[in-house]
């Protein structure tokens, strides 16, 4: 009698020596599959990660650009852009984005966005506007005149530069004071010109804290006046 019993004491042990292993391998599974590094997110997940890949890709074009058309100064810009492109790398992998991931600001694709086509104050109050914002989005959009809407339809993003409030452009010379106003919150801020870039007006740093949405690295609904 007591020999059964001992044997269903052992038993009853082994059982739960082995229930205890099987619970603690789940949650040893379970607290692997939660440590388990997120999926970095695309740019056309996160409004954060497209401004990004925006800033990164204007600033690899600029950089091709330069080395496709050398001048004394290229080789002094590339070195800043490329410093630059390393900035906007690390924020896209402290944000949470696909590093490496870039987009062109495309002024082409902007139309098809209504709110953007959509801008009753700017429409109604310069009936002028659509022949002459047309060369804005060229190589003439430094000849619009003094308060006049330019790079219609174009998306704004910061160019990761540092330094004082400025601008850079592909359309405008140096000394060109540039009006931005982020439609979504109001904000506007008025910029010179100093360097070239691969779009249509690209803030740096300091510039676009002025005018962006908290956690956002792209104005979708951007109005850019040419006023100096």
């Amino acid at each position: 009698m007591s020999r059964r019993r001992t044997l269903g004491t052992k038993k009853k042990i082994a059982l739960l020596v082995s229930a205890a292993t099987v619970a603690g391998g789940g949650a040893f599974a379970m607290a692997s599959t939660s440590n388990a590094a997120p999926t970095p997110k695309s740019a056309s997940e996160s409004t954060v990660c497209l401004g990004l890949a925006t800033a990164l890709g204007n600033n690899q074009k600029f950089i091709a650009d330069q080395r496709a058309n050398p001048d004394a100064q290229s080789e002094a810009r590339i070195a800043n852009r490329e410093a630059v492109v390393a900035e906007i790398k690390r924020k896209q992998e402290a944000s949470g984005c696909t590093v490496g991931e870039s987009a062109q600001d495309s002024q082409t694709a902007q139309p098809s966005q209504p709110a953007e086509a959509a801008q009753p104050p700017a429409a109604s109050a310069q009936p002028s506007q659509p022949a002459a914002s047309a060369p804005a989005g060229n190589t003439g959009g430094g000849a619009a005149a003094s308060g006049q809407q330019v790079c219609n339809g174009s998306t704004v993003t910061l160019s990761g530069e540092g330094g004082a409030p400025a601008a850079s452009s592909n359309q405008f010379p140096a000394g060109t004071k540039l009006k931005v106003t982020n439609l979504d919150n109001n904000k506007s801020t008025t910029v010179e010109v100093t360097s070239v870039s691969g779009s249509c007006a690209l803030l740096n740093n300091a510039a676009f804290e002025q005018v962006r949405e908290p956690g956002k690295f792209l104005i979708r609904r951007a109005l850019i006046e040419k006023v100096g």
